[in-house]
């Protein structure tokens, strides 16, 4: 399995990092994509990744969050953080109008800049949106087949919107949310129109931890090994093997992300 998504740059992950790294190795994770939030965050993740090549990858970028605090010279770090082997993508860039702890005219700059970038710089773009589809959507559009791939990172949209991403081209990125039974409902109900070749699965850890679990843990904590979770509902809910399931979305992921993940 490839973990496409994981902040494990994380506070809640400063006692015990290591160990979560070789639970999700023992759970037969193969490679995991740590996600960059701003400047700093993305730096912390090239670290890390360094401390475990082959295994740990990332993704440099500006989450929506933080778009208000960006620096006059925040493009050209992330280009030079581009430059690194381990960087896979741009992002995690994209609109969050749910709860604008940055204005909306900053995050759409600031977007807008991240995908341009993604363009030069030729990597996937890793997405984030939330309530703002139609200008999310509207400001990727010039750019589809222009730029190697667009990951819906844990997507939670609608039936309309998925198949508009679908269309796209897309890749969809399905986290714990399709395991909880309130409000991710919805969601279940439309993830078998993903075809499986667009399929990639991710855990958002510390976030989104699977309501599925048993025994329920202790901690609230997500973390990567318990995406074991994901897999098992998305196989259900879609009507496939979970071998299936975890064989093409790792492909995906390898092929997306260009990593060779060792199978286990």
């Amino acid at each position: 399995m490839i973990d496409i998504g994981v902040n494990l740059t994380n506070a809640r992950f400063d006692k015990d990092r290591l160990a979560v790294v070789e639970r999700a190795k023992r759970a037969n994770i193969s490679a995991m994509l740590v996600t960059g939030t701003s400047v700093n965050e993305s730096e912390r993740a090239i670290s890390l990744c360094q401390q475990h090549p082959n295994f740990l990858y990332a993704t440099a970028g500006v989450h929506p969050h933080d778009a208000d605090n960006v620096t006059s010279d925040y493009l050209k770090t992330l280009a030079h953080f581009a430059e690194q082997p381990c960087v896979k993508a741009i992002g995690e860039c994209g609109l969050d109008f749910n709860r604008n702890f940055s204005t909306s005219e900053n995050q759409q700059r600031v977007f807008n800049e991240q995908v341009a970038l993604a363009h030069d710089v030729q990597l996937p773009l890793f997405l984030h949106q939330r309530d703002a589809f139609e200008p999310w959507f509207n400001i990727l559009k010039p750019y589809f087949g222009r730029v190697p791939a667009l990951i819906a990172h844990c997507f939670t949209g609608n039936k309309i919107e998925l198949q508009q991403c679908l269309d796209a081209g897309m890749y969809i990125g399905i986290t714990g949310w399709v395991c909880d039974e309130r409000r991710g409902q919805a969601l279940r109900e439309i993830v078998p129109l993903i075809p499986l070749e667009q399929l990639m699965i991710e855990t958002d850890a510390p976030y989104l931890t699977p309501r599925t679990i048993r025994p329920k843990p202790k901690s609230s904590r997500n973390e990567p090994s318990y995406l074991t979770y994901v897999v098992a509902m998305l196989a259900e809910l879609i009507g496939c093997s979970e071998q299936e399931l975890i064989t093409q979305t790792r492909r995906n992921s390898e092929s997306v992300f260009k990593i060779r993940a060792e199978h286990g």
